[in-house]
């Protein structure tokens, strides 16, 4: 065929779009020079009485108050210069170097006018980095006047740090002069919560009586309705009668009718306040259905004892974040069916979690049962984890707990480089999931549904045994307690510490626990003496300056007392609540 006859041939080719991220960054510069040169300005903010010569382009852009006041008929959009009411000359001039860079200043002093602003302006990246720097800076100097900004722009961001260092320090705040600056609504805010950190319920009235007598005219009709806050139901029959004749309910009828229908009704719902609890760790008698709550720093050790039927036996127990206590256990009479338990810190008794059951055991292949499990908490979610240690290689099975359908949902499973005999740990440490054994440390991350493999231990040949975390670090021992190893779950690294400081011809009888109680480590050891036989409960507690283990030189109960996987259940519990208290140990 001729040339000209053939076809002209057609390219495939696609169109593009290119997009000059330097053109970008460079006209908002040019739009600044325009500013400070003075040129191609057709508006005048004036802003008490100082005036902002500006573009109605640029601030519309920029504002969507400014674009509905320019592209309106409102009278600014034909005006030459607009008056801006309810703003101050030196905030909007900040403002305005943000409109024009992109550059925003902040500092303690301003940020709450530069927030006000910019909530009228509707610039919202301005308000929302405004709250976040608030939020960044809630201290005992600033979260007083803090919360009151937050709780009239209804920034949660900046309000509930605040509000948790307020209950953390209620006994300081409520002496100082900030204190009695806050609105009746403020104040009934602040103590109805349950996080309060109050030792007794007499300490809210006290505090209540300060705020009102502050300014008593103006405030003792709100008395009433704050009484509705107070938890009469923490109160003694003599604290009760000694607020009902108080001066300021006896000189307001209606408080003492508020307080005599509160008690007469009683509510108990009103939950105990957060100082009111003690931070224990738990023990079972492995011989009688008793449990030992104990804080050795605190010196305090109470004994519970419990009917068989009203203690079910354990197969492994967590303590979550919102200070729950769930048993993991099998049925009676049933090698298959696993349920839950939860502790009722009221009533001091275990019932029904009202959860599903977690399944009958997981069976893999050739019928292989799975051997050691685990009950751990992460991200206010429930997992079970179940360890087949038959097979050549290490298998672990894991399922979460979904409270909308009441269902247990299958995970991504773990496969094991070894076979995982002997020590196993499941613990939540920087909202992830860590699963340890003898030889390996993997990861997994709830939001991926995704393990990953961490470094090794530091000597892979060492069998550890116990494993707890604390803060973002995870810390096991050996049996022997002659080392421990701490995890650093930012770096994955790990690094050795000190074991059993001086254990002379004491020896260790059985796998130690550890625990953390007071934000500090601790370890409680079975042992025996070599010399004489005698056995002895030890527990330490670990000096992190000096990489010191301190006897706390604590005399328990001569019982075999045993623990959860290794580690102590640690929980804050009521004690006015412990029923059928046996025996106090000091």
């Amino acid at each position: 065929m001729a040339a000209a006859d053939q076809e002209p041939h057609v390219s495939a080719v696609r169109p593009r779009s290119y997009q000059d991220e330097s053109y970008l960054h460079s006209f908002l510069g040019s739009v600044g020079d325009l500013q400070k040169a003075g040129v191609l300005q057709d508006v005048v903010l004036e802003v008490e009485g100082r005036r902002f010569p500006c573009h109605r382009l640029v601030l519309s852009a920029a504002s969507p108050y400014f674009r509905a006041m320019f592209t309106s008929d409102m009278a600014e959009s034909r005006q030459k210069t607009v008056v801006l009411q309810g703003l101050d000359a030196g905030i909007c001039g900040e403002i305005l170097i943000y409109i024009y860079s992109g550059t925003l200043h902040v500092t303690l002093d301003k940020v709450q006018p530069l927030y006000q602003a910019a909530d009228l302006l509707q610039l919202a990246y301005v308000r929302d980095t405004c709250s976040s720097y608030m939020a960044m800076n809630v201290e005992h100097s600033t979260c007083v006047d803090l919360y009151k900004f937050a709780d009239v722009f209804s920034l949660d961001v900046v309000r509930k740090p605040c509000l948790q260092l307020i209950h953390r320090n209620f006994v300081e705040f409520s002496f100082n002069e900030e204190f009695y600056s806050l609105s009746v609504n403020q104040l009934t805010d602040i103590i109805s919560h349950d996080e309060l950190d109050v030792k007794e319920e007499t300490t809210v009235w006290e505090a209540v009586v300060r705020w009102v007598q502050h300014s008593r005219e103006d405030r003792l009709h709100h008395l009433p309705s704050i009484l509705s806050h107070i938890r009469f139901n923490l109160l003694t029959s003599d604290d009760t009668a000694a607020i009902l004749e108080h001066p300021l309910v006896r000189e307001n009828p209606g408080s003492s009718e508020v307080i005599r229908n509160v008690v007469q009704k009683g509510n108990p719902n009103l939950k105990p306040r957060l100082g009111m609890f003690t931070e224990m760790a738990i023990l079972s008698n492995a011989e009688s259905k008793e449990l030992l709550f104990m804080n050795p720093l605190e010196g305090k050790y109470l004994s519970c004892s419990y009917r068989p039927e009203d203690l079910p036996g354990d197969t492994d127990v967590t303590v979550t974040s919102d200070n729950n206590i769930y048993i993991l256990s099998r049925e009676r009479n049933s090698n298959d069916e696993l349920s839950l338990f939860k502790y009722s810190h009221a009533e001091n008794v275990w019932e029904d979690s009202d959860m599903s059951s977690v399944s009958k055991s997981l069976r893999l292949e050739n019928d292989i049962l799975c051997y050691y499990e685990h009950l751990v908490e992460v991200g206010g979610i429930l997992y079970y984890l179940a360890i087949n240690v038959d097979s050549r290689r290490g298998l672990v099975w894991m399922r979460k707990y979904n409270m909308h359908t009441d269902q247990w949902q299958e995970c991504s499973p773990l496969q094991l480089d070894y076979n995982s005999y002997g020590f196993t740990a499941a613990l939540s440490c920087s909202s992830l999931l860590y699963f340890l054994t003898s030889k390996e440390l993997h990861c997994y991350d709830p939001s991926q549904d995704c393990w990953y493999k961490r470094s090794r231990l530091l000597e892979p040949t060492v069998d550890i045994y116990p494993a707890v975390s604390m803060g973002t670090e995870i810390f096991c021992t050996d049996f022997d307690f002659t080392q421990t190893m701490v995890y650093d779950t930012e770096s994955d690294c790990w690094q050795r510490l000190q074991g059993w400081p001086d254990p002379g011809s004491r020896k260790s009888s059985r796998c130690p626990c550890l625990f953390v109680l007071g934000e500090q480590l601790h370890i409680l050891l079975d042992s025996y003496n070599d010399e004489d036989g005698k056995e002895e409960h030890l527990i330490y507690v670990y000096d992190r300056s000096t990489d010191v283990w301190r006897d706390l030189n604590v005399t328990l109960p001569d019982k075999p007392y045993f623990w959860y996987g290794h580690q102590c259940p640690v929980a804050r519990i009521y004690l006015p609540n412990l029923k059928g208290i046996k025996k106090h140990v000091t």
